[in-house]
C-alpha cells in the first residue's frame, strides 16, 4: 500500500484528524485533504499520481499558425521555389507582419514528416567558402541547356554577381554565340554597372586560351573595359559553384510551371523567376537576405585592371586545296584567298586587329597583305581569273 492509500485510510477508516495523519506521515495537511477529496469523487483512479503538465502553455504554437506553415510549405514546392524555414519566415512575415522563429519552423516541419534527417552530411564549419567581399567585385557566368515544350534544345545564358547572388542575367537562345554573350554583357552594363572582374568555365565562347593565342569577342570586350577575365580549372565545375548552384534552382522553378512553347514565352518565364529570386527570395549564403537587398546594401567595385594593347598575334599555318587559310576574328571564322597554286606552302601570318600580313614561312616573302573586313567571311584577293602575278611569270 503506497502513501496515498495510508493517509486515506487513516483518515476515513481509523477516524483520525487530518492535522494528525499529516504531522506522522510528514506531508501537509491540504495535501491530506486533496488525497481524501480525490478519493471521495474518483475511487483508488483518484489517488494515482497525476500529469503537472499545464492544460496550456502560453508559448505553444497554435494550430492554425502550424496548418499555415504546412500550407505555405506545399504552396512552395508547387511553384518550384526553395521552401526552407527562412522561405517560409519571410512570406509569413510579408503576410502578418511577424513570423514564428526559423526553429520553431523546422520544429513543425519536422514533427509533420517533411524534413529528413541528413545525419552524414559535413558539418558547416567545415567549409572552406570564397565569395567577394562587394557587389560587382565579380560576375560569374555559364550557360545551361532547357527544353521547349516540343523538345528543342535551348541554351541560357546566366549570369551572377558573386557577392550578392543576384541574377544580373537570363537569356535564353537557340544557340548562344560568341557576340551574343557581349550582346548580353552590354545590357548587364547598363542596368547593374561594370563589374571588377568575370569568372567563368573554359567554354569556347568565353574564351580561346585552351585553343591557340586568338581572343573571343568577350575577352576583347572586357580587356578594353578594365576588366578582370579569369577562368575554372578544366573539368572543375566547383570554382563557378555559385553559378551552377542557380542553374538548379532556376531549373527547379521552370519543371514546375507549363513547358514553353516558344523562345518568347521561356524568356517570359526566366524574366519572371528572375524578379522573385531577386527581390523575394530569402538567401542562406547571404544571412537569409534577398539579393537585390545584399547587392544595394554596400559600395560597387569597379574595375581597376589593365586595359589589352591591341590584338596582336602570329600564328603558323598551311594553305589548304582550296588555297586558303583560316582565322577567327571576333569570334568568327573569316577564309582568306592566297590562290590554289600555293597549296601546301606553309606560312606565318602577323595579326594586328585587323591588319593582316601572310608570310612565306621559308623564304619571308610576304604573300599578302589586306585590312580583313568582318561582314564577309571569305576574304577575295581581288585579282581576276588568270591575271594573277603566279600566272603571270
Amino acid at each position: 500500500m503506497g502513501m496515498p492509500e495510508l493517509v486515506v485510510t487513516a483518515v476515513l477508516v481509523e477516524g483520525r484528524s487530518k492535522s494528525e495523519v499529516a504531522r506522522e506521515y510528514g506531508v501537509s495537511r491540504r495535501w491530506v485533504i486533496t488525497l481524501v477529496q480525490r478519493y471521495l469523487a474518483d475511487g483508488e483512479p483518484g489517488l494515482r499520481p497525476r500529469s503537472r503538465r499545464p492544460r496550456n502553455s502560453p508559448l505553444q504554437t497554435a494550430k492554425n499558425l502550424e496548418n499555415e506553415v504546412i500550407e505555405l510549405r506545399k504552396e512552395l514546392d508547387r511553384g518550384g521555389h526553395e521552401a526552407g524555414a527562412a522561405t517560409i519566415a519571410f512570406h509569413l512575415e510579408q503576410r502578418h507582419g511577424t513570423s514564428p522563429a526559423m526553429s520553431t519552423i523546422w520544429r513543425i516541419l519536422s514533427a509533420r514528416g517533411f524534413v529528413t534527417p541528413q545525419p552524414h552530411k559535413r558539418p558547416k564549419s567545415s567549409y572552406i567558402r570564397f565569395q567577394a567581399e562587394q557587389p560587382n567585385e565579380r560576375w560569374q557566368l555559364d550557360i545551361t541547356h532547357c527544353a521547349l515544350a516540343d523538345g528543342a534544345d535551348v541554351e541560357i545564358l546566366n549570369i551572377l554577381d558573386d557577392h550578392s547572388r543576384l541574377n544580373v542575367a537570363s537569356v535564353a537562345r537557340r544557340v548562344t554565340l560568341g557576340p551574343d554573350v557581349v550582346t548580353t554583357f552590354a545590357a548587364a552594363f547598363t542596368r547593374w554597372g561594370t563589374p571588377a572582374s568575370v569568372l567563368t568555365d573554359n567554354g569556347a565562347i568565353f574564351t580561346a586560351k585552351q585553343r591557340g593565342a586568338g581572343r573571343t569577342a568577350l575577352e576583347l570586350t572586357l580587356g578594353a573595359l578594365g576588366i578582370k577575365y579569369t577562368q575554372s580549372r578544366p573539368y572543375h565545375p566547383q570554382t563557378c559553384g555559385k553559378v551552377e548552384r542557380f542553374h538548379q534552382t532556376q531549373k527547379k522553378w521552370l519543371r514546375a510551371h507549363p513547358k514553353a512553347h516558344t523562345l518568347a514565352q521561356l524568356q517570359r518565364l526566366l524574366d519572371e523567376f528572375s524578379t522573385y529570386y531577386n527581390n523575394s527570395r530569402r538567401h542562406r549564403g547571404i544571412d537569409r537576405r534577398v539579393p537585390i537587398d545584399a547587392f544595394n546594401t554596400r559600395p560597387k567595385a569597379f574595375p581597376t585592371g589593365y586595359h589589352i594593347p591591341p590584338h596582336y598575334r602570329v600564328r603558323t599555318d598551311t594553305i589548304d586545296a582550296a588555297g586558303v587559310i583560316t582565322i577567327r576574328y571576333n569570334s568568327h571564322l573569316h577564309h582568306i584567298g592566297l590562290g590554289k597554286r600555293r597549296t601546301g606552302t606553309k606560312v606565318t601570318v602577323l595579326i594586328d586587329d585587323r591588319h593582316i600580313r601572310v608570310l612565306d614561312r621559308d623564304t619571308g616573302t610576304l604573300i599578302r597583305e589586306l585590312v580583313l573586313d568582318p561582314t564577309r567571311d571569305y576574304q577575295p584577293r581581288g585579282v581576276k581569273c588568270g591575271n594573277s602575278p603566279e600566272n603571270r611569270q
